[in-house]
């Protein structure tokens, strides 16, 4: 099972499901020593298999840090933090951590777009 790390200290994402808004975005991101990165990608794509199939996932990717590196990033979105919430506490999904390298460290987080005149829309 990976140890999880929150990625803002100031805001857990326990508070973060706690929120009823639209759509939001997951970035997870994944630390493996390099020669675990096999491992990690094989319970990831597991859990991704479970995760498409629950009601609000609309898509998912996975990138991988360059030169070797054992440094992960998903990028999810999903219609809502509700949709997330179910699929994150699924007890298929929940049983399924088990299956990361014990080295491994998860920080995920959810985000919403932010509009950006003249550069990005939300």
């Amino acid at each position: 099972m990976p140890t999880f790390i929150e990625m803002d200290r100031t805001v857990t994402l326990a508070d973060q499901l706690k929120d009823e808004g639209h759509s939001v975005v997951l970035i997870n991101t994944f630390v493996v020593p390099p020669a675990e990165a096999d491992a990690l990608l094989a319970a990831w794509t597991a859990d991704a298999e479970i995760m498409k199939r629950q009601p609000g996932f609309v898509s998912t990717q996975l990138h991988r840090g360059i030169a070797g590196s054992g440094t992960f990033l998903n990028y999810a979105v999903w219609d809502s933090v509700a949709a997330f919430r179910a699929a994150f506490t699924n007890p298929e999904f929940q049983a399924r951590l088990a299956d990361y390298p014990a080295s491994a460290t998860a920080s995920p987080h959810l985000f919403r777009t932010v509009a950006v005149p003249g550069i990005c829309a939300a």
